[in-house]
């Protein structure tokens, strides 16, 4: 299991039912692109994806010898949202460093975990 977080890009739907609706499409990974590049993102999350592999490194580039299961992370890389999978023993860590650096970057944070997840707009509090 994993602890799941979103980032997205702030021209996401602002109502909960589109915003979700809009979530669902993206998760179908129907881009003609593979996830892994980090370039396909929009400049923001290119941004805060520099930033949070700093301390939740890509799993995907991470060699044998780098390898840290604790902190390594699996990023699915949209053009307009960046899904993240954390380890379980990392999610209120996880959970910090994501939306710190969302308000950073001014990029949306959906809690994608939560039963009833809470979406943060930038600009907005959780």
């Amino acid at each position: 299991m994993s602890h799941d977080l979103m980032v997205f890009d702030p021209s996401a739907p602002r109502y909960r039912a589109e915003f979700i609706a809009w979530y669902e499409q993206q998760t179908q990974w129907s881009e003609e692109h593979g996830y892994n590049d980090v370039q396909v993102c929009s400049a923001v999350l290119q941004a805060w994806y520099a930033e949070i592999i700093q301390t939740f490194p890509d799993m995907n580039g991470m060699s044998d010898e780098e390898f840290d299961e604790s902190r390594a992370t699996d990023y699915s890389l949209g053009t307009v949202m960046v899904y993240a999978a954390f380890a379980w023993s990392q999610a209120q860590t996880a959970h910090e460093t994501v939306t710190r650096l969302a308000q950073k970057h001014g990029v949306g944070f959906f809690d994608v975990s939560a039963t009833d997840g809470v979406i943060v707009f930038p600009g907005e509090d959780e």
